[in-house]
């Protein structure tokens, strides 16, 4: 089985954002640190915004650090990411998603 230190970085973000279920919501720091190096949050967002497969890759489910969403969400907007949140049962208000209710926690560093 594939391992997700056997791809490349970009690959790797993709892999493990489709781990986050339907209704929660990681950050990009999240997804570095799970990738094992928080600075890489940046890149992660780098990753995002040229998303192959933005049906597959659920990039929406991509915040800030403190909840809010992507006002360049590569995709359709901030707009969009709102509502593909709201379909999945997530509350939005005010362009932000509430950390401590939504937030997916990834089992440990890979």
């Amino acid at each position: 089985m594939l391992e997700i230190r056997d791809l490349n970085f970009f690959e790797s973000v993709y892999k493990l954002l489709k781990t986050v279920p339907k209704g929660k919501v990681v950050t990009y720091g999240d997804i570095a640190k799970a990738l094992g190096n928080k600075r890489m949050s940046r890149q992660v967002g780098f990753a995002l915004h040229v998303n192959p497969e933005p049906i597959t890759i659920p990039c929406h489910r991509v915040v800030n650090r403190f909840g809010q969403l992507s006002s360049a969400f590569a995709f359709g907007g901030i707009n969009k990411q709102e509502e593909l949140l709201k379909a999945e049962g997530v509350e939005v208000e005010n362009g932000a998603v509430d950390l401590k209710k939504y937030r997916y926690i990834f089992k440990e560093s890979l």
